[in-house]
């Protein structure tokens, strides 16, 4: 719903936007002092993440990175608004030059 993109949008900006970026691409404030480096959230590898295993990126973290676990400071519900956002930023769309003809 619209109200729960807002409330993801809100909660990625406040603990997500600093290392992730502000359109989710790994290069936020924080990302060049950070080894390794954080997930690009709209790259195919990580679109191609079920929702059940980026909840749980969300939930636990990601062990040997910056990556902290949310499950004590977020909700659920909050988890699950921050998925929804995360899911709004990968956008597609066509290229400006056509493919090359087979024939």
């Amino acid at each position: 719903t619209p109200e729960e993109l807002e409330q993801g949008r809100t909660i990625y900006d406040r603990h997500c936007a600093d290392c992730h970026g502000t359109e989710g691409r790994g290069d936020g404030a924080l990302a060049l002092s950070l080894s390794p480096r954080p997930g690009n959230l709209v790259s195919a590898q990580t679109s191609a993440k079920s929702d059940q295993d980026l909840l749980k990126i969300i939930a636990n973290g990601r062990p040997r990175t910056a990556m902290q676990g949310w499950k004590d400071r977020l909700s659920e519900k909050d988890r699950l608004a921050t998925l929804a956002y995360i899911r709004s930023l990968v956008r597609f769309s066509r290229p400006s030059t056509m493919p090359p003809l087979i024939r």
